[in-house]
């Protein structure tokens, strides 16, 4: 039994090694293209290595993209730190602090998971331009916002899978519900934090909708710079691709040295409850 289990394990690895090359097929194109100076490009030969190593396509791409790398940085860094610290008190609130209304609450923070950019797009801007906040912040907002539900969600799910007789020990040793959060589950949060800061990096990162219509050209995040690259009437793929490469390695870092705990983060309790 012990041998035919194996050989079929080992019949996974065929699927497996075949869906990895072809979720990675994209990548290699992107290197490749990345790499090929301007008179190489065309389509017939997109499969095809480079002659030769052309940084000056990354020299360029990064000339341009540099300033809208840092906007992104100034503006994703708030947004997942502030959205996941919100999210850790809602989560403890809703999981272990039980309230009259507790049970509609949570369905309603909930449902703003479900709702589209789009469809929240003009009175959204037109908030923020009643409020002031235009620019970075007003896109920071809006990402702590869109991203409170999510990290509740994981949080409440955490929180309520710790036995209920660790908050009733703390009880007993003097300590209110605040001393309890601080003392005795903040510290035990940090699977939970991994995942939603990794998730909330990702998700504020990679936005585009929200970025083009909430700033102007000297706040632009990598994403509208790197849109914008493209002239209106001749392509450079091969500095195109480059800038693309620059815009996806910080979180391509991320999940390279990040993904084992992003995993023990869900196992830890994020999907249960």
């Amino acid at each position: 039994m012990r041998t035919k289990f194996r050989l079929s394990k080992r019949w996974l690895y065929i699927p497996l090694t075949l869906m990895a090359v072809f979720y990675l097929l994209p990548m290699y194109v992107m290197l490749a293209t990345g790499f090929k100076r301007f008179e190489e490009i065309d389509l017939k030969t997109m499969w095809a290595l480079p002659k030769g190593i052309a940084f000056i396509n990354y020299i360029e791409a990064w000339t341009k993209l540099s300033p809208s790398l840092l906007n992104s940085f100034m503006m994703v860094i708030p947004a997942a730190l502030i959205s996941s610290a919100l999210g850790s008190l809602n989560g403890f609130i809703l999981a272990k602090w039980k309230f009259r209304g507790a049970d509609v609450i949570f369905p309603l923070i909930l449902f703003g998971m479900f709702i589209p950019y789009q469809s929240i797009l003009i009175p959204l801007v037109q908030f923020m331009n009643a409020l002031g906040l235009t620019g970075l912040p007003g896109l920071t907002l809006a990402h702590i916002i869109y991203g409170i539900p999510i990290t509740t969600l994981t949080f409440r799910n955490y929180y309520a899978s710790l036995p209920q007789e660790l908050l009733e020990a703390a009880k007993m040793d003097g300590a209110d519900m605040l001393g309890i959060y601080r003392y005795i589950l903040l510290p035990i949060s940090l699977p939970s934090f991994v995942v939603v800061l990794i998730w909330q990096f990702t998700s504020a990162w990679n936005d585009f909708l929200f970025a083009v219509v909430l700033t102007g050209n000297t706040e632009w995040p990598i994403t509208v710079a790197l849109n914008n690259m493209a002239g209106s009437q001749i392509i450079a793929w091969n500095v195109q691709m480059a800038g693309s490469l620059l815009a996806a390695l910080p979180t391509l870092l991320v999940y390279i040295f990040l993904g084992r705990y992003f995993l023990r983060g869900l196992l830890a309790g994020s999907l249960k409850g």
